[in-house]
């Protein structure tokens, strides 16, 4: 086996466990350290991985510094992500951050300036991506439908979390719709040009700020994306990944989330309701979640091809965010601008 990659990774909270978990489970990475400003939390999270060799310190100079690392894992929180990824670019090393690539636009578009500045590849890990259903499902509508005129999704779950999420402005917006948002990219191959949202809070949320939206959101081509999301839905819950609707000329592409996606194609081109025929997508087996994150950013590396989630194209899907807050706020359509 050829020699492993070293990584840093930044971040000791639930999600840096789990990619701590990640890069020691892949068996091409050495973790050689663990940055947190809690430094006991790395201690424990390299302990209870049992990563005896691993670097722990409260300072990413020190572990760029002494790691030498081929690449830092950036799992720390939002606001964070500007700073770590500022600090490992500067020193030539590439970066593969958890999402959201930055707490505001603008920090995000000096991130992706930072990465052209400094030659290194950016990477955020739109996990969600990595999903084979969601791959069949995009190839059902490049292959079966035709182009598009209208995708929808609707994403209604009753996320009982507790915590920060409860006390945020906009948590469905903030933390989960980007998911929804970024796959619309990816399974149209369109990018968003403006929206106008619609976000509010029923009587019977727990959440303090507004746990439902709607938006409407043209994309080039003419192409029409229509969102609908809550996250206090009780019963009938749908996946994680939304239920999906794509129509085109030749047929209707579906998928709940979950199963194998299906497509319902006109059959014949006669009658006020034509005949039509209906065929299930194969899916192959992908490493999925965190785990394909890693691994397509470990080909980049090893090839120069851009990865799903490379900045300047994740920094699109980003921008669906805030400009879909901004049109929720002013109550007007709002230009998506990366």
């Amino acid at each position: 086996m050829s020699k492993p990659y070293r990584a840093v990774l930044v971040g000791a909270g639930g999600m840096g466990r789990a990619w701590g978990k990640n890069l020691r489970d892949s068996g091409r990475v050495e973790l050689a350290a663990w940055v947190d400003l809690r430094k006991d939390a790395a201690d424990a999270a390299v302990s209870a991985l049992e990563l005896k060799s691993a670097l722990v310190t409260d300072d990413l100079q020190e572990a760029l510094r002494e790691a030498r690392p081929d690449f830092v894992v950036d799992a720390s929180v939002p606001e964070a992500h500007h700073d770590v990824t500022l600090q490992s670019l500067a020193a030539g090393i590439p970066v593969l951050g958890e999402k959201p690539m930055a707490d505001t636009l603008d920090r995000a578009r000096a991130m992706v300036a930072a990465s052209e500045s400094a030659g290194k590849l950016y990477m955020v890990s739109q996990s969600r991506r990595y999903n084979g259903c969601l791959a069949a499902y995009r190839r059902l509508v490049a292959e079966r439908t035709g182009p598009l005129g209208i995708l929808s999704a609707d994403f209604s779950l009753a996320a009982h979390f507790g915590g920060f999420r409860d006390e945020m402005d906009s948590p469905l917006l903030l933390d989960m719709a980007i998911h929804t948002f970024d796959a619309a990219r990816y399974i149209s191959g369109a990018d968003a040009v403006s929206v106008y949202c619609e976000e509010f809070n029923p009587p019977w949320s727990w959440y303090k700020g507004d746990a439902c939206a709607t938006a409407l959101f043209t994309m080039t081509g003419g192409l029409r994306f229509v969102y609908r999301g809550s996250w206090c839905a009780e019963g009938a819950p749908t996946s994680w990944e939304a239920t999906w609707r794509a129509a085109g000329p030749n047929g209707t592409a579906l998928w709940d989330g979950e199963s194998a996606p299906i497509v319902s194609i006109a059959a014949d081109d006669a009658g006020f309701r034509r005949r039509t025929e209906e065929s299930t997508a194969a899916v192959s087996d992908v490493p999925s979640g965190i785990a394909g994150s890693l691994g397509d950013f470990l080909h980049a590396l090893e090839t120069g091809i851009a990865p799903m989630g490379e900045c300047h194209e994740n920094i699109k899907s980003l921008a669906m965010v805030f400009a879909a807050l901004e049109s929720s706020r002013t109550g007007r359509r709002v230009a998506v601008t990366a």
